[in-house]
C-alpha cells in the first residue's frame, strides 16, 4: 500500500511540473488577465495576457526581481527610465525596486510568461 501512495504522489508532482502555457491564456475586458502557473517558496511563475491597448501600469517590487518573456504578440515595455518595444522571443528583466510596466501595442493578445523571485506574499 505504501508504494501505491508514493507512486500517486510522484505522479501528481510530475504532472504539475509540466505546464502548457496555452492552457492558461485568458482575457478580461476591465483589466489585463493574470494566472499563477507555479508558486514556491523561492519564486512565482505566472501568465499575464493583455488585449490590444491594455496596460499594466508601472510599479516596482521591493526585494524581488521580475522577468517577462514574450510568448505571443508585441508590446512596449518600461523598465526604469527606458522604454522599448519587444515581441515574441524577447526577455525583459526588471531588477528589484525598479519601476516596470507594459502596454500591448499590437493588434493581437500579448501573452507573457512572468517570473518573480522571491514571490509576492
Amino acid at each position: 500500500m505504501h508504494g501505491i501512495v508514493s507512486d500517486q504522489i510522484l505522479k501528481k508532482v510530475t504532472m504539475n511540473s509540466f505546464i502548457d502555457w496555452h492552457d492558461h491564456v485568458g482575457s478580461r475586458s476591465e483589466k489585463f488577465y493574470k494566472a499563477t502557473l507555479f508558486q514556491g517558496e523561492s519564486m512565482m511563475i505566472g501568465m499575464n495576457c493583455l488585449d490590444p491597448d491594455q496596460t499594466q501600469t508601472t510599479h516596482a517590487h521591493e526585494g524581488a526581481d521580475k522577468f517577462y518573456f514574450v510568448l505571443q504578440g508585441r508590446g512596449r515595455f518600461t523598465i526604469g527610465d527606458e522604454e522599448q518595444d519587444a515581441e515574441v522571443g524577447m526577455l525583459i528583466v526588471a531588477p528589484a525596486g525598479v519601476l516596470h510596466g507594459v502596454r500591448n501595442t499590437g493588434s493581437e493578445r500579448l501573452s507573457l510568461l512572468v517570473g518573480i523571485a522571491p514571490p509576492p506574499k
